[in-house]
């Protein structure tokens, strides 16, 4: 039987520049759809990451690809987020209270209308991003729960929920800056979390698969 040679295995590695050129698209189009929804035209994005559209479209060839990407780009930064707080010692609230701040500050609630019907939820490296991130948060609310400083009767669909919420921009043109009120009023929300619990709250705990099925 005949083996491959080695050019044959060899698989090319993409260029740094064109490694480069693909980060650059991805942080120009999380941003403009972050600034300006998920409809904002591709040659924006081009624009804004200073490259030419024939650029963007051979690492993109259409909307739904960067929007995947985007998404998963987040999702994967959150996790690498939550790994460095696991690998932590210390308080297990602060370290679950810091996670919550740092998710904010990637908009996860503004990235939301891209999740419209259109949108491939079930996507591989959509799914792959998600359950990864979910393990993890659903990880460090253990721990907090296990040392009594967390509430028993929240899931991790209820703290998702909260923050993209609260990371949501407002409609209209008259909230433009009320993105500075977002950590005051995630603080509210945390304490509370805190544990004991000072009502119960009504119905069940949001899971993660509560919100697919929404």
């Amino acid at each position: 039987m005949e083996t491959a040679t080695v050019a044959q295995r060899k698989v090319p590695r993409p260029r740094a520049d064109a490694l480069r050129n693909r980060e650059r698209i991805v942080a120009a189009g999380r941003e403009m759809f972050v600034e300006f929804g998920a409809e904002v035209p591709l040659d924006e994005i081009a624009r804004r990451a200073g490259i030419g559209n024939a650029t963007l479209y051979r690492n993109f060839p259409d909307r739904a690809a960067l929007q995947r990407e985007v998404v998963c780009s987040v999702m994967d930064r959150v996790s690498e987020q939550v790994e460095q707080m696991l690998a932590e010692t210390g308080d297990a609230f602060e370290a679950l209270s810091r996670f919550v701040h740092a998710s904010a500050d990637e908009r996860i609630g503004a990235l939301c209308p891209m999740l419209s019907e259109a949108f491939d939820a079930n996507h591989p490296d959509l799914v792959a991003s998600r359950e990864r991130v979910e393990e993890l948060i659903a990880t460090l609310m253990g721990r907090a729960r296990n040392a009594g400083q967390l509430r028993p009767d929240v899931a991790v669909g209820d703290l998702m929920i909260a923050i993209s919420q609260l990371t949501r921009p407002l409609p209209g043109t008259a909230c433009p800056n009320m993105d500075r009120f977002v950590h005051r009023h995630l603080q509210l929300f945390l304490d509370g979390l805190r544990a004991p619990a000072r009502s119960e709250l009504p119905g069940a705990a949001a899971t993660m698969e509560d919100l697919r099925r929404a």
